[in-house]
C-alpha cells in the first residue's frame, strides 16, 4: 500500500500593496481597506473631540491661571533665588532621604532634614521688603574715544524704618562694579559712582542697577532690578577742519533754482502788484514811471528766484572688503565724523547715511551716534547710493568715505545713480599714502593716508 500525500489546494493569490510587479496601482484587500477607513475615522473623531474639549477648557484654565498667578510669581521668585549651592543641598537631601528609606539608615534621614533646614534658614535672610528708590545717571552720555565718563547712582530709603546694608552691582559692558551700601535711615540717601574709561569706539551698556540680599553661606540670593539700561555712546575721534564751504562749495548763500518766489535773495523780474503782496518789495521808481505813462496808479513788485541752503550728504562705506584692516576702517569713520561735526557747526542742512542709520538734519548732540554703532559688514555700494538718491535728492554735495579696496568702476556706478547736479567727493583712506586729488568719472577723489591729513586735504578744495 502506497503511502499517500495529502493534497493541499493552492490558496487564492493575495495582492499586496508592497508587491507591485506589473506597474499598476496596488489593490487593497476589502478587509484591509475597511480597517484603514475605520482607523482614519477614529483618528478624526478623536481629534475633533480633543479640539472641542480644549475649546471648553481654555477659558476656564485662563481664569484659574489668573487666580494662581500671584502664587506662581512667589514660587518662581523663590525658585530663582536658590543658588547652585542651595540646589546641591536640596538634591542631596532627596538622595539621602531615598537611600535612608530604602536601606533603613537613620543617618540618611538626618542628613536630608539638615540640608532642608539649612536652605530654609538661608531663605530667612532674604525675607523682607526693600523699599528704596534708585536712579542711574551718566555724565556725559556721549564722549569721544579715549575720554572717560562717570556712571553714578543714588539710593534713597523710602521705608519708615532703618534699612540694613545692601550689596549693589552696576554692570558696565562685559564687566561690572560692586558696591556695599551702608545702613540708611528714613529718607537718607547714599550715592556712589564708577569711572568708565573708553579705548575704542562703540556703545557701552551701563546698568541696570541691581541689589542683592543673600545669606552668609550663599545658598539663597534675592536679586532686585531697579533701573533700565543706559547707553554710553563712544564717538570716533575727530579732527578740526575748516568750513566745508571753503574750496568745496561756491553757494554759501544758497543755490538758485527755477522756482519763483515773492521773497528771497536772487532778484528775477518785476510784476504787477497783487493784493496780499508784501509792500516792502514794491519797486517805487518803476511804479511811478509806469503810473505816469499809463495815467493810472499801478504798482510793480520785485520777483525772486528761490535759493536753497547748502545741503551736504555724508555717506560712510561699511563694506568690510573695501578696507585693508580695522585701522583703515576707523580712520574713514573718524573722517566722516569730522565732516559731520563741522557741517553741524556751520548750521548747514545735513543727511548722514551710516549703515542702518539714516539721519536727516540731526540735532548736534545726536549727530555722531550712528558712527558709534557702525560695524563692518557686507553692503553693496550701489545700494548705498540709491539710499542717497532717495533720502538726499536735493543735496549740494555728497561726500563718500571709503577705503583702499574700493574699485573705480563701483564709484562710477554710484556716480551714475546720484543726480548729475549733485557734486560727488570721494575721500579714500589708504594708510601711508600721501595726499592726492584727481578728477575722473564725473567726481573728485581725494586720497588721505591718516586722519591728520583730512584738514589740509579739504583745505585745498575741489577744482
Amino acid at each position: 500500500m502506497n503511502q499517500g500525500v495529502d493534497f493541499v489546494p493552492p490558496a487564492a493569490p493575495v495582492v499586496s500593496a508592497l508587491d507591485d510587479t506589473t506597474g499598476s496601482p496596488p489593490v487593497l484587500a476589502p478587509q484591509r481597506a475597511v480597517r484603514i477607513s475605520l482607523v482614519r475615522r477614529g483618528r478624526d473623531w478623536v481629534w475633533d473631540r480633543a479640539v472641542a474639549v480644549w475649546g471648553v477648557l481654555r477659558p476656564r484654565l485662563a481664569v484659574v491661571g489668573e487666580r494662581l498667578r500671584p502664587g506662581w510669581l512667589v514660587v518662581r521668585r523663590l525658585v530663582t533665588s536658590i543658588t547652585g549651592l542651595g540646589w546641591t543641598l536640596l538634591i542631596l537631601a532627596v538622595v539621602a532621604w531615598v537611600i535612608g528609606a530604602r536601606f533603613g539608615w537613620v543617618e540618611g534621614g538626618v542628613l536630608a532634614v539638615f540640608c532642608i533646614v539649612a536652605v530654609g534658614l538661608g531663605a530667612l535672610f532674604t525675607i523682607g521688603r526693600t523699599n528704596v528708590s534708585i536712579t542711574l545717571s551718566l555724565s556725559p552720555e556721549r564722549v569721544a574715544v579715549g575720554r572717560s565718563a562717570i556712571a553714578s547712582f543714588q539710593m534713597t530709603n523710602l521705608a519708615s524704618r532703618r534699612l540694613g546694608s545692601l550689596a549693589v552691582r552696576l554692570p558696565v559692558g562685559q564687566a561690572g562694579a560692586r558696591f556695599t551700601a551702608p545702613a540708611l535711615a528714613r529718607d537718607e540717601t547714599y550715592e556712589d559712582w564708577v569711572t568708565i574709561p573708553t579705548s575704542r569706539r562703540g556703545v557701552i551698556p551701563v546698568g541696570p542697577v541691581r541689589t542683592y540680599r543673600d545669606d552668609p553661606w550663599g545658598m539663597v540670593r534675592r536679586v532686585l532690578t531697579w533701573t533700565k539700561v543706559a547707553e554710553l555712546f563712544v564717538h570716533p575721534a575727530i579732527v578740526p577742519i575748516d568750513s566745508i564751504g571753503t574750496g568745496l562749495l561756491r553757494d554759501l548763500e544758497g543755490q538758485s533754482t527755477p522756482d519763483v518766489s515773492s521773497a528771497d535773495l536772487a532778484f528775477h523780474a518785476l510784476r504787477d502788484y497783487v493784493p496780499g503782496d508784501d509792500q516792502r518789495y514794491i519797486h517805487w521808481k518803476s511804479s511811478a514811471r509806469l503810473s505816469t505813462v499809463s495815467g493810472e496808479a499801478r504798482f510793480m513788485v520785485r520777483q525772486f528766484l528761490d535759493t536753497r541752503k547748502t545741503h551736504i550728504a555724508v555717506l560712510s562705506d561699511l563694506d568690510g572688503t573695501h578696507f585693508a584692516d580695522e585701522e583703515e576702517f576707523e580712520i574713514a569713520l573718524s573722517a566722516a565724523a569730522s565732516i559731520v561735526a563741522r557741517t553741524v557747526m556751520d548750521d548747514m542742512d545735513l543727511t548722514i547715511i551710516c549703515g542702518k542709520s539714516v539721519v536727516v538734519r540731526p540735532k548736534s548732540r545726536f549727530a555722531l551716534d550712528g558712527f558709534s554703532r557702525a560695524e563692518r559688514g557686507k553692503r553693496r555700494l550701489d545700494r548705498e547710493f540709491e539710499r542717497v538718491r532717495r533720502r538726499a535728492g536735493d543735496a549740494s554735495l555728497v561726500v563718500l568715505l571709503t577705503g583702499s579696496g574700493t574699485k573705480f568702476d563701483e564709484l562710477q556706478r554710484g556716480r551714475a545713480i546720484v543726480p548729475y547736479n549733485i557734486r560727488l567727493l570721494v575721500v579714500r583712506v589708504v594708510r601711508g599714502e600721501k595726499i592726492s586729488l584727481r578728477q575722473a568719472g564725473g567726481f573728485a577723489e581725494l586720497t588721505i593716508g591718516a586722519l591728520a591729513d583730512l584738514a589740509p586735504a579739504l583745505r585745498g578744495g575741489v577744482t
